[in-house]
């Protein structure tokens, strides 16, 4: 079982990362916005937490930027029908904190707005997860300078635009940032899926 690599990420791409570790390249899944929060070192290296997954014939790696994420992970996937991928997309969306007070609060419309979650599945997560909201809150930071990320979540927070925007808060950015990127990709918000939305948004902010 392979627990936690230390290494430079050669190629990163919708999803999908490839970081090398003293000359062997391991592929790994990540949450979006992995690499960007995972700790890096002087010369570079990044260090990424591993979930290895076994099933049959098929091994995968799922990498993260901490513990507590890949915690939210397997937290994620003890739940009935709740596979790997299906567990990346949650993260990619909503970060674990953000997911906890989702759980709490008893966001429906939250969680199927996540591309790949429909109303039972949502609904399976505010069943089994209700009594593991303190995991997922505690799996990382989502405060903000602004201290918007840990503002009381709105009826309006379940929109596409609030989603993208609490999404860049929690890896960093500012709230003016994160409106700038929303703005510019106000033409998309109602039909691109999250995920593509915060790729997206991210390219535009890199600019």
């Amino acid at each position: 079982m392979i627990g936690r690599l230390t290494g430079r990420v050669t190629q990163e791409d919708d999803g999908n990362v490839v970081i090398d570790v003293n000359g062997v390249g391991y592929e790994l899944v990540v949450p979006l916005g992995t690499i960007g929060r995972a700790k890096a070192d002087a010369d570079g290296r990044s260090t990424l937490f591993v979930h290895t997954h076994v099933r049959e014939d098929i091994f995968s790696l799922f990498g993260f930027a901490s513990e507590g994420d890949r915690l939210a992970f397997r937290t994620l996937i003890g739940v009935s029908s709740v596979g790997p991928k299906t567990a990346i997309a949650v993260l990619s969306a909503l970060p674990a904190p953000d997911l906890g007070q989702a759980i709490a609060r008893k966001e429906l419309g939250k969680l199927t707005s996540i591309t790949g979650i429909g109303k039972k599945t949502a609904e399976r997560l505010l069943l089994e997860l209700k009594d593991k909201v303190a995991i997922l809150e505690a799996a990382g930071p989502r405060g903000t300078a602004s201290g918007a990320a840990t503002a009381p979540i709105s009826v309006a927070s379940s929109s596409t635009a609030d989603l993208l925007a609490r999404a860049l808060m929690n890896m960093g950015y500012r709230q003016g940032e994160a409106d700038r990127a929303v703005e510019q990709l106000s033409a998309k918000l109602g039909e691109t899926p999250l995920p593509e939305l915060l790729k997206e948004a991210l390219a535009v902010l890199s600019k």
